[in-house]
């Protein structure tokens, strides 16, 4: 659910100094709460599998990958008779006044760290003004909308994403340990405190083969999904300069 835009990603900011001067390193994913709670646009955590952080001598900005929507899991619906890991870059939030492309450095750091070969995918919402230009910036595939029923509502319980298309009833029977068959999944997950939020346009899905040559020639090859043109509109700015409590000092 991610175009992780913060205001800098479009014009880089005012300091003029390289992005090279940063450094890219995993982190635990609970330090990344307060960035994703309070800094990022949507507020909540969604789905986290490994988390990344920038820092120069204090941790600058956080960069998430998640499971992807099931129907993704390892590379399905997104390649045919291939199989390969795959993630979804869940967010990606960095402070104000950052260098020009210090957003796409971190980007492409941190997926230098994850093994090979995978296949990402990413999500950049029009509902909330995003179009993927950092992808578009950092050379991912652009492979048109997000399926129906999945990406068009976004299920929050107690501040946490959980995806569309993992929502069942008998999901949702063993996460609330209740389910009442006179209503439907979503009148059940609000009468469990949960909130449901209805997305009028779909996403755009980009996506990133990260393997040596010929690992990406072979995901290139078996690609189920459409290379279609970069998308291009408006993008919606945030105020992101809300200051983290967690700022992990790197040593």
């Amino acid at each position: 659910m991610v175009e992780q835009l913060t205001n800098q990603l479009r014009d880089g900011g005012s300091n003029p100094t390289s992005p090279l001067q940063f450094i890219v390193r995993e982190i635990p994913k609970e330090q990344t709460h307060d960035w994703l709670l309070k800094k990022h646009y949507a507020h909540r955590i969604p789905s986290l599998t490994r988390a990344f952080g920038l820092y120069n001598d204090t941790l600058q900005g956080v960069l998430t990958f998640g499971m992807p929507p099931c129907h993704f899991n390892n590379g399905a619906g997104i390649f045919k008779n291939y199989s390969v890991n795959t993630l979804e870059l869940t967010r990606l939030v960095i402070n104000d006044g950052l260098p020009a492309n210090t957003a796409t450095y971190f980007i492409s750091h941190s997926i230098r760290l994850l093994e090979k070969p995978i296949c990402l995918v990413s999500f950049a919402d029009p509902n909330n003004g995003h179009q993927g230009y950092i992808y578009q910036a950092s050379n991912w595939i652009y492979t048109g909308l997000s399926q129906k029923g999945g990406k068009d509502k976004q299920w929050i319980f107690q501040d946490r994403e959980y995806h569309g298309k993992t929502i069942t009833i008998e999901w949702m029977k063993q996460f609330f340990k209740q389910y009442d068959n006179r209503l439907n999944m979503k009148q059940n997950w609000i009468n469990n405190g949960g909130i449901v939020e209805e997305n009028e346009l779909r996403k755009h899905r980009y996506i990133y083969l990260h393997g040596g040559k010929q690992d990406k020639r072979i995901m290139r090859e078996h690609l189920a999904l459409p290379i279609l043109s970069y998308p291009k509109g408006d993008n919606k700015r945030y105020d992101t300069s809300y200051t983290p409590q967690v700022q992990g000092v790197l040593i």
